[in-house]
């Protein structure tokens, strides 16, 4: 079960410290990019201001998508008793 455990915890490791932070990032980009064709690239155009819009939507269903996941993830882990915290090996001390 120990081998389990190690695997899981990198995993969930990997999740929260690479995967999400890298969506955040993607759909906050998407997120603003929307804003700023809508305000300020679209400030005439109306298709200019659909299409930002659309990617405001985007952004926002990202955001949902990306936060679902790590509540799953997080109940996941408290369910089966998976825990990421305390698994890296101490500071080598003189």
């Amino acid at each position: 079960m120990g081998i389990v455990t190690g695997y899981s915890s990198s995993i969930i490791n990997i999740i929260n410290n690479v995967f999400v932070p890298v969506l955040f990032a993607i759909a906050f980009l998407t997120f603003l990019w929307g804003v700023y064709k809508y305000f300020i690239l679209g400030a005439t155009k109306e298709e200019s201001r659909k299409e930002g819009r659309d990617f405001v939507f985007w952004g926002i269903i990202g955001f949902v998508v990306i936060l679902s996941m790590w509540g799953l993830v997080a109940v996941v882990v408290s369910t089966f008793g998976l825990s990421a915290a305390g698994t890296a090996p101490n500071y080598p001390t003189l």
